[in-house]
């Protein structure tokens, strides 16, 4: 472990001595009080737009049983935001309580074979509550790259930059990787002491990763006619068979936890690898919703999070438990055609995953990362509850750093905001976030502050297109949630502009957006 990590370990440490606020009750693992401490489960759906859940659109055709019982069960917020429009940095953003724009990853994703995106001496969620005694698990996705072994000691980003897209290149460097060395600067790395997933659905290597290990040698290229970035592939691989396998990991982790640790909490980051491509809904949901294949795939999602559901209830966690559901950015609304589609192709079915946003996936448009977020916890969140609150999927760190009554250090979070009020529903005099930035596929930022919205340049800055040409934009969003009505070259509202141009840089030139 490295020395600013020690540091920042040492100090999750000191808040655990009775002095600090914290109780020696609250933290002693064995204790009646440590009993208490909820376990908490983060499901991140990849690719679900806005207006999916039946619980968000009353005109979806999905039918989302489970998504909707834990929003009567528990709140439903309706201005949750996605730090970016796109997946790897919402999943920085997510584990980390930090911006991933603030990293070298400037737009854009990671791509096949690319160093890890979290930095070494960076604490996560995961680090933090692996500190205070909880047994910490990440099922599915990751994206958020390793340090991928390799027989001549190279890496791709000797000559590629991070996120550069590449597939000549990425392809030639896949017949180097050694996978019979173990894979660093993966989950367990970074807090997490068990992962199994499968990275990237559509990137090889076309296996399951458990630990840091493959499970099964990626021994075969995969086939032209398979969905997904050319490189090596495990025999037998079937792209419908992975979110079956990491559902039965991730309730088979509730299942055991009882057994394997009855006294710790734990914590499951599930990251869903649906409904995002290659769309492959298996046979007991195609056909099932008024979507096409993207809606089916929807549905197998919410099927996902209802056998979670039916696993701590089974185990009896369902009461000490804490379940978010959300989405890591919006839809690019595929419909499924050859795993796949046209942006936008679905809406011939009468469904808009955006709901009645403007924009999808990619976005700085609202329906680029205005997201689901559903949490239930029984006995601290009152059923049918609803929040406006504006919060950010960053928001996570802090919120559950107060949930542990955790004091983060100041080298950590930075642009995370604690949101556990708002989840309990109590009142704040003003807002919990000072403001929000939102940020495109193309690096394009849009910063929003109470009902204002400020889009710092063209257009969507992702899929959508250029809209009206003006150089900047401003929304009311108490109003127009549609996006319809520029006020950029409104001369009643340039004084807005100007304070919310001269916030948004001063976030981006200082190191933290949170006080």
């Amino acid at each position: 472990m490295n020395r600013r990590k020690v540091f920042q370990y040492i100090g999750l440490a000191i808040c655990m001595l009775p002095f600090s606020g914290c109780t020696a009750e609250t933290v002693t693992m064995g204790s009646e009080k440590s009993k208490t401490r909820p376990n908490i489960v983060f499901i991140l759906a990849d690719d679900m737009g806005y207006g999916d859940p039946g619980c968000y659109n009353p005109e979806s055709k999905i039918p989302t049983p489970n998504m909707d019982r834990m929003a009567s069960e528990g709140i439903r917020f309706t201005d949750t935001h996605s730090p970016s429009s796109v997946c790897t940095p919402t999943r920085y953003g997510i584990l980390t309580g930090r911006y991933a724009w603030r990293t070298e990853l400037k737009r854009g994703v990671l791509w096949s074979w690319d160093r890890p995106l979290i930095e070494k001496d960076r604490l996560t969620v995961a680090d933090m509550l692996k500190q205070q005694g909880y047994s910490t698990a990440c099922i599915g996705k990751w994206h958020l790259g390793w340090d991928w072994p390799t027989t001549d000691g190279s890496q791709i980003n000797d000559q590629l930059k991070i996120g550069q897209y590449n597939v000549k290149v990425r392809s030639a460097f896949a017949q180097k990787v050694d996978f019979t060395q173990p894979l660093k600067g993966g989950p367990v790395e970074h807090g997490f002491d068990y992962y199994f997933g499968d990275d990237v659905p559509n990137f090889p290597p076309y296996c399951f990763i458990e630990n840091d290990r493959v499970v099964k040698m990626p021994t075969e290229s995969k086939p032209s006619t398979m969905f997904g970035a050319p490189g090596p592939m495990r025999p037998g691989w079937k792209l419908g068979d992975v979110m079956p396998t990491l559902t039965e990991k991730a309730t088979e982790y509730i299942r055991n936890h009882t057994l394997r640790s009855p006294d710790k909490p734990f914590f499951l980051y599930f990251s869903l690898t649906a409904p995002h491509t290659p769309i492959v809904p298996t046979a007991e949901f195609t056909g099932k919703s008024q979507a096409g294949r993207y809606g089916d795939y929807v549905y197998q999602v919410d099927w996902t999070i209802g056998k979670v559901l039916e696993a701590l209830k089974k185990q009896g966690l369902e009461d000490n438990t804490l379940v978010i559901v959300t989405s890591d950015n919006g839809s690019p609304a595929r419909d499924g055609t050859n795993d796949s589609g046209q942006v936008g192709s679905v809406k011939k079915f009468g469904h808009n995953p955006s709901g009645k946003l403007r924009g999808r996936k990619t976005d700085a448009w609202e329906g680029g990362h205005r997201v689901p977020f559903i949490a239930r916890w029984p006995g601290h969140i009152k059923p049918t509850s609803l929040s406006h609150e504006t919060v950010c999927l960053a928001d996570f760190m802090s919120t559950i750093a107060s949930v542990v009554n955790v004091q983060l250090p100041d080298t950590a979070a930075e642009d995370s905001y604690n949101i556990l009020p708002a989840l309990k529903g109590q009142k704040y005099p003003r807002p919990i976030r000072e403001a929000t930035v939102h940020h495109s596929i193309s690096g394009l930022f849009c910063i929003r502050k109470g009902k204002w919205k400020y889009i710092d340049g063209v257009g969507s800055g992702g899929s959508s297109g250029k809209g009206d040409g003006l150089p900047g934009q401003l929304y009311d969003m108490d109003i127009d949630l549609a996006e319809s009505n520029n006020l950029y070259e409104s001369p009643d509202h340039q004084s807005i502009i100007q304070e919310l141009k001269a916030l948004l840089e001063q976030y981006k030139t200082q190191t933290h957006s949170h006080p």
